[in-house]
């Protein structure tokens, strides 16, 4: 099974982490930072191995606080500015409760979506596991 390692060390936000994946594990692809595309791209197809791969996670605690509130309240913000008026109203709860510190965070996100393709998640057979490594 091939085997991708990306770095916490080598990103800091969203932005730089779909760089960071984009360059390391996709062949041909870019990914925008879209975190329905990433679901997609984690099912093969889309420069991701089709018999899945493991992906070890570098300096991963890092990443959680790079990942954490701040930047998920970045990331409501900058798509409150675009969604549609019916979500507007959820966007701006989401917003608020990562300046209060409570809810999931961007890393979470990440994790939860990765998680599902692999052992034990709703898209197991895509084969994806992830190894975090705290560094």
């Amino acid at each position: 099974m091939k085997t991708y390692e990306i770095d916490g060390n080598d990103f800091s936000n969203l932005a730089e982490f779909a760089e960071v994946f984009s360059k390391i594990v996709l062949r041909d692809h870019i990914w925008n930072g879209n975190l329905n595309a990433f679901d997609d791209i984690l099912r093969g197809g889309f420069g991701t191995p089709d018999e899945g791969f493991i992906l070890i996670w570098k300096n991963s605690n890092k990443s959680r606080r790079d990942l954490g509130f701040p930047e998920t309240e970045r990331w409501y913000e900058e798509h409150y500015k675009t969604c549609h008026p019916s979500n507007q109203h959820r966007m701006l709860q989401g917003k608020d409760k990562a300046h209060h510190q409570e809810g999931e965070t961007v890393f979470d996100w990440l994790i939860e979506i990765i998680m599902a393709h692999g052992p034990g998640g709703t898209e197991q057979e895509d084969g994806v596991i992830l190894q975090l490594e705290e560094g």
